[in-house]
């Protein structure tokens, strides 16, 4: 087995300062490990992608040290098109939308939008 490069030792380093900044953080080590499960499967020549999500992880890094998180959150992506109801009409989403055609998780005063399925 050859010895790791430097960024592999990087991001593995990185991973692990995440872990321990996670601790005591609600939800902060499994999103860790899912965000890092998520993206071992990018080849190894992929070194610009790889950089960009070890500087993003840096940042994340410091906004967990920073004392002023109490958790971890994400972004999620909206999911694809809704189940048709009966008549042939989509069921409404439940988000409202910014007036550009864009849907908001925020009303209109930033606060934001409870999803009825409670997310």
């Amino acid at each position: 087995m050859s010895r790791p490069s430097r960024l592999q030792r990087q991001v593995l380093s990185l991973y692990r300062e995440l872990l321990r900044a996670g601790r005591g953080k609600p939800g902060a080590e499994a999103r860790v490990r899912a965000e890092f499960r998520q993206h071992a499967c990018l080849p190894r020549s992929d070194v610009l992608r790889i950089e960009y999500l070890y500087r993003r992880g840096r940042r994340q890094l410091q906004l967990l040290r920073s004392g002023h998180a109490t958790a971890i959150g994400a972004f999620v992506r909206p999911r694809g098109p809704k189940e048709e109801e009966p008549g042939g009409t989509r069921a409404p989403e439940s988000l409202p939308d910014d007036g550009d055609g864009s849907r908001s998780l925020h009303d209109g005063k930033g606060a934001p939008v409870t999803r009825p399925d409670g997310r």
